[in-house]
């Protein structure tokens, strides 16, 4: 009978271990698809996003920064100061003020989102010319 106990209890506490997981990929999908178009606007291949390293430099070539910069994110407290700088330049190239930096460092879960499927504009190099409205 204890052991009828002890296996019924393993079960459910893997369960209950089961919803975060799954909680946890459907916001990482999410996060993917929210950065892939991000990068679609700003007129680079959405793939690059899934590349690790290569997506930092792509990220920096969409915030005007020279992609030798990668070697700073290498070099720890330095990648935090260049990744904000970065990060500065990033929101200014889609028109967004030091606010949205904040909240691109501290809750990029809600404002990645925002510049992949709002309004915002990608006006840095490489950008698209706005389709003229008769």
């Amino acid at each position: 009978m204890n052991d009828e106990v002890v296996a019924s209890g393993a079960g459910a506490g893997a369960g209950v271990a089961f919803v975060p997981m799954i909680i946890g990929l459907v916001v990482a999908i999410f996060m993917i698809v929210a950065m892939w178009k991000v990068f679609v606007k700003a007129g680079r291949p959405g793939w690059a996003m899934l590349i690790p390293i290569y997506n930092t430099y792509v990220f920096l070539k969409i915030a005007g920064k020279p992609g030798w910069w990668l070697i700073w994110f290498f070099i720890p407290l330095l990648n935090f100061i260049f990744g904000i700088i970065a990060t500065v330049a990033f929101a200014q190239r889609f028109g967004k003020g030091a606010g949205f930096v904040v909240g691109l460092i501290f809750l990029p879960i809600i404002f990645i989102p925002i510049l992949a499927f709002g309004e915002a504009q990608y006006v840095g190099e490489g950008a698209s010319a706005p389709a003229a409205t008769p």
